[in-house]
């Protein structure tokens, strides 16, 4: 098989794992943290073994939807983050960002933050198991953004990180809490939470020369 048969094979198979997962996006947002190996392969017109041979099982497909929305979800977080704007305004619209995103597909982030005792016939799935390192991840990218942009002197590196991943679980844990109870509006969770947040980061300087983070 030469280099263009290779090339278009992979081609087709990228194609058809999306196609999959747009499937498995739609049962998703219809069953949440119920969607079903059964219902996805129905959904994209397959059986399940045809399902287990592109994802291994439900872990593998989950691991593949939850990189899927939360490479999105980072790409919006980046601009929000970036947006020319005052330091305060940006913090708030990161964490309106967020909370905007599970407020509109909450199904997606119920299925991929909260256990499911599975569906018949189907083993019990451990979210927690898989949904740590989505955290983990968005917690090392935002400690990332942290460091580049703001001036925290000695030991900024550790410090970045220990921001970035207290940050990440605040929006998580508040966010979670909200979504649940609705307790109060969108709007005053944001400036709730980012008076939380309005302590040191508001008073270190900055490394660029630019409004900074």
């Amino acid at each position: 098989m030469d280099t263009t048969q290779r090339t278009e094979q992979q081609r087709s198979a990228d194609r058809r794992r999306r196609e999959l997962l747009e499937a498995a996006d739609r049962v998703v947002l219809r069953d949440g943290p119920q969607a079903s190996m059964n219902a996805i392969a129905a959904e994209a017109g397959i059986t399940k073994p045809i399902l287990y041979r592109h994802f291994g099982d439900k872990g593998g497909l989950y691991a593949a939807l939850a990189k899927r929305h939360t490479d999105a979800l980072l790409d919006s977080l980046r601009a929000a983050l970036d947006a020319p704007a005052e330091r305060r305004e940006r913090v708030e619209a990161t964490l309106d960002t967020y909370l905007a995103a599970i407020e509109a597909r909450p199904q997606v982030y119920r299925f991929l933050m909260h256990p499911s005792d599975g569906s018949p016939g189907e083993q019990g799935f451990d979210v927690g198991k898989h949904s740590a390192p989505l955290l983990r991840r968005m917690g090392e990218e935002l400690a990332q953004v942290i460091e580049d942009r703001v001036d925290l002197g000695p030991g900024s590196q550790q410090l970045a990180r220990v921001w970035g991943h207290g940050i990440v679980g605040m929006m998580h844990a508040a966010g979670d809490w909200w979504l649940g109870e609705r307790p109060c509006t969108r709007a005053e969770l944001v400036r709730s939470l980012a008076d939380l947040l309005w302590g040191r980061l508001a008073a270190a300087g900055d490394k660029l020369g630019g409004p900074g983070f």
